[in-house]
């Protein structure tokens, strides 16, 4: 296979002069202190509290996503105990798999050059806002787009092997199938990708046998059996997940296009991608495209993966909801792509413009998103109702030694009860208590969990509440007497964020809101 870059093999690449390379060190390392400030700083998104949830009842799959997150929560979290060390070391280690591949990827593309470029790749990776954002939590992404890198790679490699005609290689595509298998499991837009290898197999007629063989066939069941406990799930709960999704994606209106909806999810994909890492990643998916400098199968895997994925959720956003991060797989592959603008055939380093207007775009952001997590949520510099996710990172050792107080006096046969599956995640894990109840109009995980009303009989609890999900009359009713709420104010550096309400209720009669 021909090296990617357009430099000839007489040229030696000349390396960023001494003061570029470390500039570039100081940049890495403002990076690293940011992830760190936002892992050991911030209190758990109400979804990472979510899925951290999810790892204390295990299963074979949830309703709101696959299981592979909650499986690897709730081993850390047995093993480790509750922490925020804990909650995100997985994070950690997933980073530590999804560069070493990106180190393994710019390697195979680019042979001895590869030194010179991974910096700049790195950087140019940890200053993308989507990326930094979501290698951060601890959500089901950071996973994802972890095995659907390691499963192109090994499909690439794979796949140039097999125009080649080489012969025992056969394990790589093993292997890309158990780790798209395993993004599978972690979220369910990993058909996206697969899509895409398939598409980039059918463009080339080189690549077309391939279907007719029975290792792709192999493959494909390696795929659908590490799936295998969603289909499970699934058909023991009538197919509730599925539904949810399809649901999800069409609102049962009148069918209408919205294309402000859709301008609407390109630019919001464009700013998180970066303007300029926009202009750079396809820019450079273009020159490799046009100059077809190597034999290599990555540019148009690239493309497919890249056009088929966006292509989906764009037509998809036309007439329901997509969001900006479901699309966070399709651009993994462009990043190694850049040198092709960053170098010049001479191998000096000449996007120096595009390169550092990126890092300051991105190191701006990641600032900016470590204090809104961290500190203050600049929302409430604004409003008094705006963002209101941001809003419950705040507060809860304040709010638990309320609670605490109030089932201290209600006495051990209370439970605890909330109006939202936020604030019930956010309590369970401040409590380090897997146990508690949503009574909410919303169909959630917590609703499989449900012990039932006779379970609750009688019983007292603790309901807590906010401005967000009141605590209204239907939720009141749901006991004989409840008390007045005692307000709970949650302020940063004197700005007050938000009120939570705790409620004493006593003798529970029924569930159904």
């Amino acid at each position: 296979m021909k090296p990617l870059p357009q430099i000839p093999e007489a040229v030696p690449v000349r390396e960023p002069h001494q003061k570029q390379w470390a500039r570039l060190l100081l940049v890495l390392v403002a990076f690293l202190l940011l992830r760190l400030a936002f892992w050991f700083g911030a209190f758990p998104n109400p979804d990472e509290a979510y899925y951290w949830l999810w790892g204390q009842h295990p299963a074979l799959s949830y309703y709101d996503h696959p299981p592979l997150q909650a499986w690897v929560e709730g081993l850390f979290t047995t093993l480790l105990g509750r922490s925020k060390f804990a909650l995100r070391l997985p994070n950690l280690l997933a980073n530590a798999v999804f560069f070493y591949t990106y180190y393994r990827i710019v390697g195979y593309l680019y042979g001895e050059k590869a030194k010179s470029y991974f910096g700049v790749i790195l950087l140019s990776v940890l200053a993308t806002p989507l990326y930094f954002l979501f290698l951060a939590l601890a959500w089901p992404d950071h996973l994802l787009i972890t095995l659907t890198l390691v499963s192109a790679h090994l499909l690439i490699t794979f796949l140039d092997a097999y125009k080649q005609q080489q012969q025992g290689l056969e394990w790589r595509l093993y292997g890309a199938a158990a780790a798209l298998g395993l993004a599978g499991l972690t979220k369910y837009n990993a058909i996206l990708v697969g899509l895409g290898f398939l598409t980039a197999i059918l463009a080339d007629r080189d690549l077309r046998p391939l279907l007719r063989s029975r290792h792709f066939y192999i493959a494909v069941a390696i795929v659908a059996s590490a799936c295998l406990p969603i289909f499970l799930w699934n058909y023991a709960n009538d197919f509730q997940s599925f539904h949810y999704y399809f649901t999800r994606v069409s609102d049962g209106n009148k069918f209408q296009f919205r294309v402000s909806q859709t301008l609407g999810f390109l630019l919001f994909s464009m700013l998180m991608l970066s303007p300029i890492h926009s202009f750079g990643l396809f820019t450079g998916l273009r020159h490799s495209l046009s100059s077809n400098p190597s034999d290599s199968v990555y540019p148009a895997v690239t493309f497919w993966v890249l056009i088929v994925s966006t292509g989906i959720l764009t037509l998809v956003s036309l007439v329901s909801t997509a969001l900006y991060y479901w699309n966070i797989t399709a651009y993994l592959l462009l990043f190694p792509l850049l040198p092709t603008i960053f170098f010049n055939r001479a191998g000096i380093f000449i996007g120096r413009r595009l390169f550092w207007s990126g890092q300051a775009y991105g190191l701006l952001f990641a600032v900016l998103l470590v204090i809104h997590y961290v500190l203050l949520p600049f929302s409430t510099l604004a409003s008094q109702t705006a963002d209101p996710d941001s809003r419950m990172l705040f507060g809860w050792p304040e709010v638990a030694a309320v609670v605490n107080e109030a089932a201290r006096e209600l006495g051990e046969n209370s439970f605890l009860l909330t109006t939202d599956y936020r604030s019930a995640s956010a309590l369970a894990y401040q409590l380090n208590e897997k146990n508690v109840t949503v009574i909410s109009e919303r169909l959630d995980q917590f609703d499989f969990w449900y012990s039932g009303d006779q379970a609750l009989r009688g019983r007292n609890s603790v309901i807590l509440a906010d401005d967000w999900h009141p605590a209204d009359r239907k939720v009141l009713a749901l006991f004989q007497t409840t008390s007045l709420p005692l307000r709970v104010p949650v302020k940063r550096f004197g700005v007050w964020i938000k009120n939570y309400y705790v409620i004493k209720g006593y003798h529970f009669q029924k569930g159904q809101v």
